[in-house]
C-alpha cells in the first residue's frame, strides 16, 4: 500500500504552484526533451502531440498543476487519474517506464527553476510523483489482468487482419478487423477504444486511439476513421491499408463508456467523426431491447461527409424506443430535408433543452473541441448533474471543459 504524503511534503509540493503557474510549460518542454533522449521512451507517446504546437504538453503542465493545487484533496483527481491509467494501459506503459519519467521530471524542474529547486523541493517532488505513480502503477495493472483474464483478452500487441474496408463518406471509412490467430476477441464496453502500433514507412513508430465503432460480438471491431488533413496515421489507413494488411492492436480500452444498466432515456450527442462510439453505443442499445426513450442527435457537414446514415436509420427501425435526428450545418444544392437530413444548420441550445429530456437524461457526446465544450457547457448550465454528462474527446485533455 502506498505510504501517504507528509504533511511538509504536502506544504512544499503546493508552495510550488505559482512557479508552476509561471513556468510549467518550460518545464514540461524540458522533460520531454530528456526523456524523448531514450528512443524507447520517445516512441511511447503520440508524437504528433508534441511539438511547439502540441496538445500534450499543455495537457501535461494542466495535469502538473492540476495535481500541485489538489495534492491534499486527491478524491479530486480520480477521473483524471482513471483516464491517464486507460491510456497508459492502451500504449503498453509498465511500471518499467515510471522512473525515467520522475527522473526527467526532478531534473526539469532544476533546470528551469534553478536555485528555486531546493534540496527540499525537489525531495518534495520525488516522494509526490512517486505517490501518484504508485497509484497509477496498481490501476494499470489491475486493468492489465483483466484484459487478460477476459474471455477472448490479451496484453501486449495482437495481430488483426482488416478483413474489409468499407466507405462509409467522403471523409470516413470503416475497417473490419479479425484477429490473425483465429480466436475470440474480449467485449468492449461501447465507447471504448483500441490502441494501434502502425510501422509506417519512414516514420519511427505511430501509435493512435480510435473508438470502437461496433457493438461486441465476440468475433471482430470496427473501426471507423476519418482523414485528418496532414494526418500521417488517418492518411495511411485511407491509402495504403486495404483487406489482408496486418495491424497490431492493444486491448480495448477507455473510461468513456455506455452505462451496463440503463434505467433513465439516453441522449447520444455527436458531431462529425465524433458519431464512432455514438454508433457502437446505439448498436448495443438495440441488441438489449432497450425499453427507455433513447435520443441520437448528430451534426455534420452535409450529405457527402454524413456517416453511416443508413445503417443508423434501419438501427432505429428496430427500436421503437429510439428516436433520431441528423443536422446538416450546409445542406448542399439538391439535398431534400426529411430525405438527406432532418433539420439544417447546427445544434443550437434551444433545440437540445425543447427535444431532449435534459431533466431525465444520460447524455453521452463526443465531437470536435469546440462543439464539445459548446455540449457540455449548455448542459451543465441547464442543470444537468455532471453525474449524467458523459464525454470523450479525442487527443489530449488540453481543455478545461466545464466543471
Amino acid at each position: 500500500m502506498t505510504q501517504p504524503l507528509s504533511d511538509q511534503t504536502i506544504a512544499l509540493v503546493k508552495a510550488t504552484v505559482p512557479a508552476l503557474e509561471a513556468h510549467g510549460l518550460d518545464i514540461v518542454g524540458e522533460m520531454y526533451s530528456r526523456m524523448f533522449q531514450n528512443p524507447a521512451i520517445r516512441d511511447l507517446f503520440n508524437q504528433s502531440h508534441h511539438g511547439d504546437a502540441g496538445s500534450q504538453p499543455r495537457a501535461l503542465t494542466g495535469a502538473i498543476l492540476a495535481y500541485a493545487s489538489n495534492i491534499d484533496n486527491l478524491g479530486a483527481l480520480a477521473p483524471a487519474v482513471e483516464r491517464i491509467a486507460q491510456k497508459h494501459v492502451g500504449l503498453q506503459i509498465l511500471p518499467e517506464h515510471y522512473p525515467y519519467v520522475g527522473e526527467a521530471l526532478l531534473g526539469a524542474i532544476k533546470a528551469v527553476l534553478g536555485d528555486a529547486a531546493t534540496k527540499e523541493i525537489l525531495t518534495a517532488w520525488g516522494e509526490a510523483y512517486w505517490f501518484l505513480a504508485n497509484i497509477l502503477i496498481a490501476r494499470e495493472d489491475r486493468i492489465y489482468t483483466e484484459q487478460k483474464d477476459t474471455a477472448g483478452g490479451w496484453n501486449g500487441w495482437r495481430d488483426f487482419r482488416v478483413e474489409e474496408v468499407i466507405r462509409e463518406s467522403s471523409v470516413i471509412n470503416s475497417f473490419i478487423l479479425r484477429p490473425v490467430d483465429g480466436g475470440p476477441v474480449m467485449a468492449h464496453r461501447p465507447g471504448q477504444y483500441l490502441t494501434f502500433w502502425f510501422a509506417i514507412p519512414g516514420h519511427p513508430p505511430v501509435k493512435r486511439n480510435y473508438s470502437i465503432s461496433s457493438a461486441p460480438n465476440g468475433e471482430s471491431y470496427r473501426i471507423s476513421v476519418k482523414r485528418e488533413p496532414h494526418g500521417l496515421a488517418s492518411g495511411w489507413l485511407h491509402d495504403a491499408t486495404k483487406a489482408g494488411t496486418i495491424l497490431k492492436v492493444a486491448a480495448p480500452a477507455g473510461e468513456f463508456f455506455l452505462h451496463e444498466h440503463t434505467e433513465r432515456p439516453v441522449v447520444l450527442l455527436s458531431g462529425g467523426v465524433g458519431l464512432t462510439p455514438m454508433v457502437a453505443m446505439l448498436e448495443a442499445l438495440v441488441a438489449r431491447g432497450i425499453d427507455v426513450p433513447v435520443h441520437y442527435v448528430h451534426g455534420t457537414h452535409d450529405r457527402d461527409t454524413h456517416a453511416m446514415r443508413d445503417h443508423v436509420r434501419n438501427l432505429a427501425a428496430k427500436a421503437r424506443t429510439v428516436r433520431v435526428t441528423e443536422f446538416h450545418q450546409t445542406p448542399l444544392a439538391d439535398e431534400v430535408e426529411g430525405r438527406d437530413y432532418d433539420r439544417a444548420g447546427i445544434i443550437t441550445d434551444e433545440w437540445l433543452a425543447t427535444n431532449t429530456p435534459v431533466a431525465d437524461a444520460d447524455f453521452y457526446i463526443c465531437g470536435p473541441r469546440p462543439f464539445l465544450r459548446h455540449a457540455v457547457s449548455t448542459l451543465s448550465l441547464a442543470g444537468v448533474p455532471s453525474d449524467r454528462i458523459h464525454y470523450e474527446f479525442f487527443g489530449p485533455a488540453d481543455e478545461l471543459l466545464a466543471a
